[in-house]
């Protein structure tokens, strides 16, 4: 009987995509792969180590497997990742019972490793080079049939001083467009119909192999795919954001009106501290073209609230810009000091419980917003994707072009006939449920 193994991908769908390539060398190889990991021969957790949150939460699900695993119910556990490249020497030391630690440079060695371990190795450490990750390559995907992400890079140049990406990822670097082209067309061909490109950074792409950003021309030859209905970007940094990017975003009927913009603040000086570029002047007069260039577009950012040096008064300016702003979908996030990074023990530390104190008022503040935004939406019919059944509810839920996958709303709505996972409806919305809408199918 073949080995069984599961997988457990933690953390960003850019990790998720490399969870699916090794899926597909496992499979390959002669490996059963099995939804439920807890009844796996073999678990794999894919961590992520971006953030604390983010870091306890894939030590809570390694412990969680090593417990099956003294019990006798999983045979191994191996864990790899961004938590496992970050924290080499630690992380066998840390957590003995893991049987194998793999940075993501050894993603590709994933079979050999599982053989090591059956022919009798009692514990494997495997660190390639960063640049050894592979974005080539079969997948299995593990999303919904009907969407996929594309990743388009890997890694990460901007070296923002609270961010680890760069020492754990390795330096930007763009896949070759014909490459990119080729996997966009398997997955149009296995059914996908909303294409989700990412990236850390997809604004930079092409920069380092084609002196330019070619994410424009390359958004444009994946519209010209038969069979994709939407397709949108994450993430686009604001000073690379381009007015042929605009025109293009503007033009294209497939590319989703809905740009994610990850500006973190807007005092000048926090940006500055922050290895970011700009200030309130300069984010608001690029906000406000945007929505002029392109008509009822969402616009989505994520916010970090008690950067280290933050006072009262630059708080109170965030807050300001985030009640102007008006921003369809925002996170903000209480700084999370990382070791490593230029940030962890900068001057002027915001002690923990006030900086989720200022994490959670920028939340209630957006709240009040998105409350008005919804309002604003009633009576209005929006083409929705059905993600499926909720039995509690007894009603369907999906998405707009203005929501994506795993990180934002849902619609949520009656039917008078069966709607199937990945087909798209005309939903009439008549209330709200939080950030989210309640409507019926009208079509």
């Amino acid at each position: 009987m073949a080995t069984r193994v599961g997988m457990v991908s933690l953390g960003c769908p850019k990790n998720q995509v490399d969870a699916e390539h090794m899926l597909y060398d496992l499979k390959k190889n002669g490996f059963e792969i099995v939804s439920d990991a807890a009844l796996s021969d073999v678990v794999i957790i894919n961590t992520c180590g971006f953030i604390e949150s983010a870091k306890q939460e894939a030590i809570d699900t390694i412990l969680e497997f090593c417990t099956l695993k003294q019990e006798g119910r999983i045979k191994h556990v191996i864990a790899t990742g961004c938590l496992a490249e970050r924290y080499r020497d630690e992380m066998m030391k840390e957590i003995p019972e893991l049987d194998a630690v793999i940075g993501i440079g050894s993603n590709g060695k994933l079979v050999d490793i599982i053989r090591q371990l059956y022919s009798g190795e009692k514990s494997v450490c495997a660190y390639g080079a960063k640049t050894d990750l592979s974005m080539e390559g079969g997948r299995i995907i593990s999303t919904e049939p009907f969407y996929a992400y594309l990743k388009i890079a890997e890694g990460c140049s901007n070296c923002c001083t609270y961010c680890a990406i760069p020492s754990i990822r390795g330096k930007f670097r763009s896949r070759k467009i014909e490459d990119i082209i080729s996997e966009a067309e398997w997955l149009a061909e296995n059914g996908v119909t909303e294409l989700v490109v990412v990236a850390q950074d997809v604004t930079r792409y092409g920069e380092d192999i084609y002196g330019r950003s070619a994410l424009p021309e390359l958004l444009r030859k994946l519209c010209a795919i038969d069979g994709f209905k939407w397709i949108r970007t994450l993430y686009c940094y604001p000073e690379r954001i381009t007015d042929e990017l605009l025109e293009t975003i503007a033009r294209e009927d497939k590319l989703v009106k809905y740009l994610d913009m990850p500006i973190q603040h807007c005092n000048g000086e926090i940006l500055k501290n922050m290895n970011r570029h700009g200030d309130r002047q300069t984010l608001t007069s690029l906000i406000g073209k945007i929505r002029e260039r392109i008509p009822g577009i969402t616009l989505r950012t994520t916010l970090i609230a008690g950067f280290p040096g933050e006072t009262e008064e630059q708080f109170e300016e965030l807050c300001g810009f985030v009640r102007d702003m008006h921003f369809e979908r925002l996170g903000c996030f209480a700084f999370s000091p990382e070791e490593g990074t230029k940030a962890f023990d900068m001057p002027g530390q915001v002690d923990t419980e006030e900086r989720e104190r200022r994490a959670d008022i920028i939340m209630r503040e957006q709240m009040v917003i998105s409350d008005r935004l919804n309002q604003s939406c009633m009576n209005k019919v929006f083409e929705v994707v059905c993600e499926g059944f909720d039995r509690y509810a007894e009603c369907y839920y999906g998405r707009s072009a203005c929501d994506a996958p795993e990180i934002d709303g849902k619609i949520f709505f009656d039917s008078d006939r069966k709607v199937r996972v990945g087909e798209y409806v005309k939903v009439l919305a008549d209330d709200t449920l939080d950030y989210d809408l309640i409507g019926s199918r009208i079509d």
